[in-house]
């Protein structure tokens, strides 16, 4: 299995990508600036950001701090601790002459007084305004100024003297005025710091926002423009900018009369040099998954090897360069691994292309898919059998992209009638189906029957039983497990309201098959476990379902799954808007009559000639 965090190595292609980011970094003209690294969750920002910072730290007086604002997320104020932390890095990594002292003192003091303003917006409005009673509701433990630990300890029994200065005290602190001048001296105070330790550079690398609250990333940014005036200072943001313009967008919501983009205007001005990580393509997973399964499969000295010498031959033949087995036994004639070497190429050549598709191209998604594989053949060995890497994968695919056709596959197959089936469509073609007629007319299931390894003469009997966790997976706890976006997709779709859940259709274009699929099995987990079927529900479902052609098989494979019991004719409209979105007008038509409804009455409602 591979771990999911950042790698150290460059599988992904990213060469370009850190060399335009370091030059910009290395041009002391364009300090202090602030860089966004913008890509979907998962698409290798991590990783990125660690390869820049490996080469920049190499540089004489240049400083890399990593700071992981998810971290600090709900223990501290995301603004002083992004502040403490390049504080904190350039103590640990630096000797201090006196002055040095000196500065680091006020600015760490500076620090103290944001978190005092911060607490105070928190806790001194109302002990200002309250009087005794509001006293009583300060935290002892948020006490950061004399003024509110005296005020803490003055709770019970305490005269108007005292009410008076800790007000004064605090209002002295909270001064608007006072806080602007600890900015400009923070700001002075920061620039002689980064002189007297001899850093010329000071390079900080913010990560994993995608994973913080609203509140948090705008904290967090804001922060990060106390530095951008003053000195040598760089700030590497990776982010996927739809989130930070949602956090944008969902502070600013009530503002009217707003007619740009508030969210786009906002990291624009914040972010002076946007570098945009593309999706993945077919060749490029294919490149990624090998590099993924030799990086096992081969001892450490000739997986170095092997890189090495791929690297250099890329340089020379990009456009053309291909990874194949032969390669492989050309720089490494003596491996001893040669069989597995080869399948993992098969295997990383049968994935690439539904991966790219199905997962946008996304890295840690096709990890994630890898580590799943790699979990069912570990299954499998410790019952003592060996399960075939090819088959398995392709029992996987079919397992994570159509999943009601895998549940459908797996009772046939427990039925004893898959077999049969198998051996027509295999020889024949899907269009001679007979139990999975449907099938004929989906562009990606009738690939997926004619792609090799072929299934019809192998027992399929160990790759169900080390599968069949899939059938009873809970999809609303799988929504949990999606990009930010793809949450917020399914908010809306499940909202009930019929405006959300059309603006959710248009906004849901880019999200991934897989994360689509999810979705769709969401909703659906969600209408059946209300007991009777709620038409909203179904609304979602026959627009969504409808959006994409990956999506509309399933999605009527997910309808022809409701018991016959839980359908009523006021259902039927939205089975008609589905079949109409979808052209697939004739086949739910042809379900509906199958289910013994009255014919007159359902050709009625679909607005059909009676």
């Amino acid at each position: 299995m591979w771990k999911d965090c950042e790698t150290k190595l460059d599988y992904l292609d990213f060469d370009y990508l850190v060399s335009i980011l370091n030059s910009v970094l290395r041009d002391d003209s364009l300090l202090p600036s602030s860089i966004g690294v913008y890509g979907d969750w998962g698409s290798g920002k991590s990783s990125l950001l660690k390869m820049s910072g490996n080469a920049l730290k190499k540089d004489e007086g240049t400083l890399c701090l990593f700071f992981n604002g998810w971290l600090f997320e709900g223990y501290e104020d995301a603004k002083t601790a992004i502040l403490g932390s390049v504080l904190d890095a350039i103590k640990d990594n630096r000797k201090f002459t006196e002055k040095a002292k000196r500065c680091f003192q006020g600015l760490m003091a500076s620090v103290d007084k944001f978190k005092l303003a911060m607490t105070g917006i928190k806790f001194g409005a109302s002990l200002l305004v309250g009087g005794v009673p509001a006293l009583a509701s300060v935290s002892l433990n948020s006490a950061l100024s004399s003024g509110l630990d005296v005020a803490a300890k003055a709770v019970s029994g305490i005269d108007d003297d005292q009410i008076t200065k800790i007000k004064n005290s605090i209002s002295d602190e909270l001064n608007n005025t006072k806080l602007r001048e600890n900015i400009r001296e923070f700001q002075d105070d920061f620039e002689e710091l980064l002189k007297e330790t001899d850093i010329s550079r000071l390079i900080v690398y913010v990560d994993e926002l995608d994973r913080c609250s609203p509140d948090t990333i705008l904290d967090t940014l804001e922060a990060i423009r106390l530095f951008l005036f003053r000195g040598k200072v760089a700030f590497v943001i990776g982010a996927d900018e739809r989130h930070i313009q949602y956090a944008v967008k969902r502070k600013f919501k009530d503002i009217q009369g707003i007619e740009y983009d508030i969210g786009k205007e906002y990291l624009e001005k914040l972010i002076q040099y946007p570098i945009k990580i593309p999706r993945l393509n077919a060749r490029e997973v294919e490149f990624y998954i090998a590099c993924l399964f030799l990086e096992k499969t081969l001892a450490a000295s000739d997986f170095e090897k092997l890189i090495a010498e791929i690297n250099k031959r890329k340089q020379k033949e990009f456009a053309a360069f291909i990874l194949d087995n032969a390669l492989v036994e050309e720089i490494l004639p003596d491996n001893p691994n040669k069989d597995a070497v080869k399948d993992g190429l098969t295997v990383a050549k049968q994935l690439s292309i539904v991966l790219a598709a199905g997962l946008y191209g996304n890295p840690r998604q096709c990890k994630r898919f890898l580590n799943s594989l790699a979990m069912r053949e570990d299954m499998a060995t410790a019952k003592g059998i060996k399960l075939n890497r090819g088959i398995l994968a392709k029992i996987m695919m079919l397992e994570h992209f159509r999943q009601e056709k895998y549940r459908i596959l797996s009772q046939y197959h427990a039925d004893g009638v898959l077999k049969e089936e198998l051996e027509l469509i295999e020889t024949k073609g899907i269009e001679n189906a007979n139990l999975l007629k449907d099938w004929n007319g989906d562009a990606w299931l009738s690939n997926w029957v004619k792609n090799e390894p072929y299934l019809a003469k192998v027992d399929l009997s160990p790759y169900f039983y080390f599968t069949r966790d899939a059938l009873s997976v809970h999809y609303s706890s799988n929504v949990r497990k999606l990009s930010p976006h793809a949450q917020d997709v399914f908010k809306s779709l499940s909202s009930k309201s019929e405006v959300l859940i059309k603006t959710a259709v248009g906004e849901a274009k880019d999200l991934p098959d897989q994360e689509a699929v999810e979705i769709i099995k969401a909703l659906f987990t969600l209408t059946m476990n209300e007991g009777s079927i709620d038409n909203n529900n179904l609304l979602a479902l026959a627009h969504f379902g409808s959006s994409r052609s990956s999506l509309y098989t399933e999605t009527l494979a997910l309808f022809k799954s409701i018991p016959k019991d839980k359908i009523k004719l006021a259902h039927i409209v939205r089975f008609k808007e589905f079949g109409d979105l979808s052209n697939q007008k004739a086949e739910v038509m042809e379900w509906l009559i199958s289910m013994n409804f009255a014919e007159k009455a359902i050709k009625r409602e679909l607005g059909q000639e009676v």
